[in-house]
């Protein structure tokens, strides 16, 4: 079907002549078929947003009509991938076209000629149905890539299946469907503003463990789960997400740099391939997907680039893989929306952003979840989402960052003042909340340690009373307090200083392991609870400020993993002698 454009406004395109054409069908634009999708249908006129470049588009031009879905090709070759919104491979495209992308430039985002070796699961003349692994490639060393039965095939029996090299467009396996025979192939397709079925949402039982104490610890995130940073500029949102991606537990990264400045995409670019995976010492890329779509890209291919990242992610959840994705960052998505909206001319809603905006942040974010994926046997896998929010200013009273709020269950609130004092991860501690931390609080009790809720509380609590004694500090300084309020003060800096804060570039404190932190936690409320009882039994608190064990206790952080268990107990032991010195001397 063929349309002519009647007018262009920026990535804004009208055509008629569109009569039988559809919501969201995928175009073709003017002589170098630029990509667009409908978004909007007035009788036989359809206004389209173009994701690519729409400078000397004139009325006149052809509009082609694909009659499809704006869809992502799902097989194996995503992994360790580097793509722009719309799914096109950026290596490739730089290699036929120089370092600047030219429009128009078609690639497929699957090798067709690369020939991979298919290892059948399945025998012949079994039964399967939709969603059912029917055999697996090894993707890279780190992911095996499981070939599952597509969607549209309800029930079937396995007709032939060949076990050898193929390319992803040769049949692997023939399946008979109600007398009828379909081939099937590793390639599939899906549309990616349509959410991929499954049986059942599992609660987040499962923490997320990225490594971070403050995020592990203090406000914990679930498998499945959802979770916001927002921050103002320079308080650490690229960072803190990079950290996430780098060391979460989760098998698949997917990593979405939305509408985010060209240099820190070129450092995800840069530094992601030389990464070691932390439980295999493999390049962190063999498990990584990265969408990059930068400041100066086309405004509208922000939101392909976010529905192609979270359709990637569904598609290695639904073969069992827990997934973490990470969006750089949904304001930039918002601000795409807002651009569109006014040149749509729809009534602006709070702050010029469309009144949809909330139902579209929802709409993403509650592709997030634990599930119990479609097919004939239990299978789980889990999506995460973490979005980082970008209010102008830090004003975190802006509408993209509450309405991320009113839906996301985990809030890491960056701070400006924080950051300033380089203070990182900037994460304002009497901002930020989980909601998640009684559904994991089973899981650390049973493979931690019985104390952990009652310890994490106890830390919030010194934390609180510190900001409370803070007003007072500020009238008469802190040497006018009494010695017992002194002791708050200082059990409240250990943890803020030697727990809270984390060098994300030094070799050993860039990853934390668990246990770690809950031992780190429990020796230094420990240390708290020893000086208030030296201090009730009258000791001079300028005594206790001289103590070895505080310097111990502050270089915890940088203990090697392999070694921290042996030097820990070491550190408590001494602490314990140093302070029973002291009550013996007094």
């Amino acid at each position: 079907m063929k349309g002519k454009v009647i007018s262009v406004a920026g990535p804004v395109v009208k055509a008629k002549g569109m009569k039988g054409a559809k919501m969201y069908d995928l175009v073709k634009v003017g002589e170098e078929k630029l990509v667009g999708e409908i978004i909007e249908l007035k009788e036989d006129i359809a206004t389209i947003q173009v994701y690519e470049d729409t400078t000397g588009l004139k009325p006149g031009d052809d509009v082609i009509n694909t009659g499809m879905p704006l869809a992502v090709e799902l097989a194996p070759g995503l992994l360790a991938g580097i793509y722009d919104g719309i799914q096109r491979p950026l290596p490739k495209i730089m290699d036929r076209v120089g370092d600047y992308i030219k429009r128009g430039v078609e690639i497929n985002a699957i090798d067709r000629k690369k020939k991979w070796e298919f290892i059948p699961k399945v025998k012949e003349n079994e039964k399967v149905s939709k969603g059912d692994i029917i055999g697996v490639v090894q993707e890279t060393p780190l992911i095996e890539h499981r070939i599952m039965v597509p969607l549209d095939i309800e029930k079937g029996i396995v007709e032939s299946i060949e076990e050898g090299k193929f390319t992803v467009e040769e049949p692997v396996a023939t399946i008979k469907i109600n007398g009828e025979k379909k081939e099937i192939c590793m390639l599939q397709r899906w549309p990616v503003r349509k959410q991929r079925p499954f049986k059942e949402k599992l609660p987040p039982t499962l923490p997320l463990i990225t490594g971070q104490r403050v995020f592990d610890t203090f406000f914990p995130m679930a498998k499945g789960g959802t979770g916001a940073i927002p921050g103002g500029f320079g308080t650490g949102k690229t960072v803190s997400q990079h950290q996430l991606a780098r060391w979460s537990d989760a098998d698949i990264v997917v990593y979405i740099g939305c509408g985010e400045r060209g240099n820190e995409m070129t450092e995800v670019l840069r530094d992601f391939p030389k990464l070691k995976d932390p439980r295999s010492g493999r390049p962190l890329m063999e498990r990584t997907i990265l969408i990059a779509n930068t400041s100066n890209m086309p405004v509208a291919a922000r939101e392909a680039s976010i529905y192609t990242g979270i359709t990637l992610a569904e598609y290695y959840r639904d073969m069992g893989y827990d997934v973490a994705l990470m969006a750089d960052s949904t304001s930039r998505w918002a601000e795409a929306l807002r651009e569109i909206s006014g040149r749509l001319e729809e009534m602006p809603g709070e702050e010029g952003y469309p009144a949809y905006l909330a139902s579209r942040l929802a709409e993403f974010y509650e592709r997030a979840g634990r599930v119990k994926v479609l097919c004939s046997k239990d299978r789980e896998g889990s999506i995460s989402i973490v979005g980082a929010v970008s209010p102008p200013g830090g004003d975190f009273s802006e509408p993209v960052t509450q309405n991320t709020l009113r839906i996301v269950k985990v809030f890491w609130a960056l701070d400006s003042d924080l950051a300033d004092r380089r203070h990182f991860p900037a994460i304002n501690w009497l901002r930020s909340y989980s909601l998640y931390l009684d559904r994991v609080k089973e899981w650390w009790e049973k493979n931690v340690g019985k104390e952990w809720l009652k310890l994490r509380n106890e830390a919030m609590e010194l934390l609180q009373k510190e900001e409370e004694l803070q007003e007072i500090i500020r009238l008469v300084g802190p040497d006018a307090l009494p010695p017992i309020d002194r002791v708050i003060l200082e059990g409240a800096r250990m943890i803020r200083e030697d727990f809270l804060q984390q060098n994300a570039y030094h070799e050993v404190d860039t990853y934390c392991p668990y246990k770690k932190q809950y031992e780190m936690l429990r020796i230094m409320l420990k240390c708290y609870h020893l000086m208030r009882e030296a201090i009730e039994k009258g000791i001079d608190f300028e005594m206790l400020k001289n103590m070895k064990t505080r310097e111990a206790i502050a270089r915890m952080a940088t203990v090697p993993n392999e070694e921290w268990e042996e030097k820990f107990k070491q550190i408590e032991q001494e602490m314990e002698k140093e302070f029973e010195d002291l009550m013996k001397r007094k």
